[in-house]
């Protein structure tokens, strides 16, 4: 079993615990400092049982095939029942789900614990707001209200939790953790959140459970698509892998040098705060930065002897000619203008178009000082990989000029706080440093070859 901080076991527990104290005052449960309220007496357990083993079911078919989680059942028991009972209706499914990583007991607990906070926020505000009895009466459109109000309490209890475990078991700042964990759940969560209020209305009315039962056939559907949509993603995803493979074959000096500029694209975009999905855009960025080089004559990419003005024209090409090759990738999105313009400067002496400062997209910007320290830091046929510290004061001597002094400082942060691992090594034996026949790399920054080596032409 994989070791867990002291703090997250904290964290974990204080959580379990505020969801225990939500459950315990139960119908027929009294405690010293408050009595049950006669209303609580009457909660149809047949009601939870039933939405616990429907949630159980739809989690374990969900999560197992689409890795998610099914809240029209949760926010459906919120709207049904009293909150205490309510939470209930999370905790066998979040408990016998299958956890994909150790410890697997913990993380149950975690799930099992966030979902019955999130589920008992969002009754106590229904209640509050006089939903059970929209419900009832299938008040309309004011049961939409309460209904709404109730999204926007699981959504937020879910946010705060998990923004805080995040910044307890990874140290992420405070202010980093949540952001966008509410706005980016608000969207899926209400269309599961109109689900589970159809559920519960139709629960109510006279045709009953079975009735209400019949909304999950649409919600089916729905999954479907979602299902589709993840499977031609990891089309592209395929896709992507050969043609990088087909880059690293080509060119077998920097073979591994387009997922390790990933990866320092990645390290770099996590610094600056952007969101997961432009975070998840910078990898394929980065990965696919050389895409390009398919076009370029293999003699070029493998000759050992400085290039001729018009051998380094003709391998300038490469950014446009990766562009031509993705431009039909939809999902890529800005990954795209880094694929053009990785190779352009802050003082506009780079190519293929001579942009300047911001002209320059932020993400070719990211990808342009991932791809120089990597091209620093690995072993050539033509030169020594550099130490980190020594490619990073390289890259602060070039800012401003050449590189974004904003990006260099992120990614100078991020090496400081979890150093250079890099999941991917190139294989090429180093060559004695008199021996090599490519152009040294402790010389002035005059160029690609001069500042960072052939690798990040």
């Amino acid at each position: 079993m994989e070791a867990v901080p002291a703090r997250v076991r904290a964290y974990v527990t204080c959580v379990a615990l505020a969801a225990l104290l939500c459950v315990l005052h139960l119908p027929g449960v009294r405690t010293p400092w408050r009595a049950v309220t006669p209303w609580w007496a009457v909660t149809p357990w047949w009601v939870v049982a039933l939405l616990a083993a429907l949630y159980a079911a739809c989690e374990h078919v969900v999560r197992r095939r689409l890795g998610g989680t099914f809240y029209p059942v949760l926010l459906a028991g919120a709207f049904l029942l009293p909150p205490p009972a309510a939470a209930l209706v999370p905790l066998p499914g979040a408990l016998l789900s299958r956890a994909e990583q150790r410890p697997q007991a913990l993380r149950r607990t975690w799930r099992a614990a966030e979902l019955a906070l999130a589920v008992w926020g969002a009754g106590r505000v229904h209640w509050a707001l006089g939903g059970r009895d929209a419900v009832v009466d299938s008040d309309f459109p004011y049961a939409l209200l309460p209904c709404g109000a109730a999204v926007l309490a699981f959504c937020a209890v879910l946010a705060l939790l998990d923004g805080g475990i995040l910044a307890v078991a990874e140290r992420v700042p405070v202010r980093r953790a949540w952001r966008g964990l509410l706005s980016r759940s608000l969207a899926p969560v209400g269309v599961h959140g109109l689900a589970g209020l159809m559920m519960a209305v139709l629960w109510r009315s006279p045709y009953g459970p079975v009735a209400a039962l019949l909304v999950l056939l649409p919600m089916c559907v729905s999954w479907w698509v979602f299902a589709q949509y993840h499977r031609e993603r990891a089309a592209h995803q395929a896709t992507i892998r050969a043609l990088v493979q087909a880059v690293d074959i080509k060119d077998g000096y920097t073979r591994g040098h387009s997922e390790r500029v990933g990866q320092a694209s990645v390290m770099i975009a996590r610094e600056l705060g952007l969101d997961d999905d432009r975070v998840e855009v910078l990898r394929f960025a980065g990965i696919l930065h050389d895409v390009g080089k398919l076009g370029v004559p293999t003699r070029l990419l493998r000759k050992n002897g400085p290039l001729t003005p018009e051998e380094r024209r003709i391998i300038e090409l490469h950014p446009e000619y990766g562009h031509e090759m993705v431009r039909g990738i939809s999902f890529l999105g800005e990954a795209r203008a880094a694929i053009l313009h990785h190779h352009e400067r802050i003082d506009g002496s780079g190519y293929p178009y001579g942009l300047v400062g911001t002209q320059i997209p932020e993400s070719a910007r990211v990808v342009a000082v991932a791809d120089a320290f990597d091209a620093m830091t690995s072993t050539r046929s033509y030169s020594r990989a550099r130490p980190v510290a020594v490619a990073v004061a390289e890259l602060r001597r070039c800012a401003g000029r050449h590189f974004d002094t904003g990006v260099v400082d992120a990614l100078a942060r991020a090496l400081a706080r979890h150093g250079w691992h890099p999941a991917v090594t190139a294989d090429v034996q180093p060559s004695d440093a008199s021996d090599a026949s490519g152009p040294s790399v402790s010389g002035p920054p005059d160029g690609d070859r001069e500042s960072v080596g052939r690798g990040a032409l």
